[in-house]
């Protein structure tokens, strides 16, 4: 299918591309997880969400145009620039809280509520503190990761961490997961008890 033909995108999306290849940013969401995270949040009104790893805000433009007008978004970057470009994007929207921290110092020592849905699209919250991660989703919350596929980009190696965190997700009694061979490679687990 081509990106080209997907209608409903953010109206903010094309300014964030554009931003994206201004500064030289090359990890950007493929439009296909947005559409998917778009529409898992719309069935979560009222919803309590969190992005690990803002990067450009791709990702997060396709969350908050699933939102509702009651739902909340916390999104957590590393990186310095990369929170205030999302701040200066997004700075209007009352349902975001961006947080610049380390994402393992923050998923350590978050003790807030739980969340509907967790897009973990940084190291921390995937492939380092997985366990305590999860643990911040509630019963029928959603964890969602992308690049499970063979990235271009991947370091040597990489490939077997990959496999190793599948093997982990379908180990897990208290989810249901689902494998897409799909956009990037998606994986999708549904917390059930």
């Amino acid at each position: 299918m081509d990106q080209a033909i997907i209608l409903d995108k953010p109206r903010i999306y094309p300014d964030l591309l554009a931003k994206s290849k201004e500064i030289g940013f090359d990890m950007p969401s493929d439009m296909f997880i947005g559409t998917l995270l778009k529409t898992l949040i719309a069935s979560k009104p009222g919803g309590n969400f969190l992005e690990l790893g803002t990067g450009m805000g791709l990702s997060l433009s396709w969350m908050l145009k699933g939102m509702d007008e009651n739902s909340k978004v916390l999104s957590v970057d590393n990186d310095p620039e990369l929170i205030q470009i999302a701040k200066d994007f997004f700075e209007a929207d009352e349902r975001l809280q961006l947080v610049c921290a380390d994402g393992e110092e923050w998923i350590s020592t978050y003790k807030g509520i739980k969340f509907d849905l967790i897009f973990a699209d940084a190291w921390p919250g995937k492939y380092s503190l997985l366990d305590a991660t999860l643990e911040l989703l509630n019963i029928g919350g959603f964890y969602v990761i992308d690049d499970m596929s063979y990235q271009t980009n991947w370091p040597q190696g990489h490939d077997k961490k990959a496999s190793e965190l599948i093997q982990i997700l379908e180990a897990k009694k208290d989810f249901t997961i689902t494998k897409m061979d799909w956009s990037t490679g998606l994986i999708v687990a549904v917390k059930i008890k």
